[in-house]
């Protein structure tokens, strides 16, 4: 059974989704962050994980639902944070970020749940924007992610490039699109309607905010 991380940023304003700013305000930015943190880990307590963690920077609030571990991420860069959080487990782990309201327990089951006989060593999720939403490994190495050059078109080709050097075979999630600019947002509120994400993107819309 798959540990479930969720590395993400307490949804301050002035500290996330800066990329939402203009046309939504800093204000807006964060509700915005807030919404699709909510819908990412309604998700991981829908899914069929054994240990649910959240790997936050800053405390938690009313959005946490029961039954997620919380746990402070770590000094240092994208990288060195992540690769920290795979330190914590001693079993399979799936990691998967805060800018993706669109995911479902369909979309991570094959990762957390492989099929008789899948054999994979890693699970990789690619983004549109070059880099990856999603990275399992059945044997947690920290090496495996410290170095790869993070927050750069190249970021996901330069991740699934080190799984393959080091002898992993690698199994591929769907591509999904994470919530970077505004374009992004009105792309996956359309993607997922039904998720508090989608429907605060609608409103702010509605208010003449686009």
């Amino acid at each position: 059974m798959t540990t479930l991380l969720v590395i993400a940023k307490e949804p301050r304003p002035g500290r996330v989704k800066t990329r939402l700013t203009p046309p939504y305000t800093p204000v807006q930015a964060a509700a915005l962050a807030e919404a699709a943190l909510a819908d990412t880990l309604a998700t991981v307590a829908a899914s069929s994980a054994r240990r649910r963690i959240l790997v936050l920077d800053g405390a938690p609030g009313d959005w946490l639902p029961a039954g997620i571990e919380v746990v402070p991420q770590a000094a240092g860069g994208l990288d060195e944070r992540i690769a920290a959080a795979f330190s914590l487990c001693r079993g399979p782990a799936l990691l998967i970020g805060m800018d993706t309201p669109q995911v479902t327990p369909e979309l991570l089951g094959p990762a957390l749940e492989p099929g008789p006989g899948d054999g994979a060593d890693a699970w990789f999720g690619p983004a549109t924007d070059g880099g990856f939403w999603a990275l399992g490994l059945t044997r947690p190495d920290p090496g495996l992610v410290l170095g790869v050059p993070m927050s750069t078109p190249h970021t996901g080709t330069a991740q699934r490039d080190r799984l393959i050097a080091a002898g992993l075979s690698v199994r591929d999630l769907p591509e999904l699109r994470d919530v970077d600019t505004a374009r992004d947002a009105r792309l996956v509120a359309a993607d997922a309607p039904a998720g508090r994400f989608a429907a605060l993107v609608t409103g702010l819309a509605s208010a003449g905010v686009r």
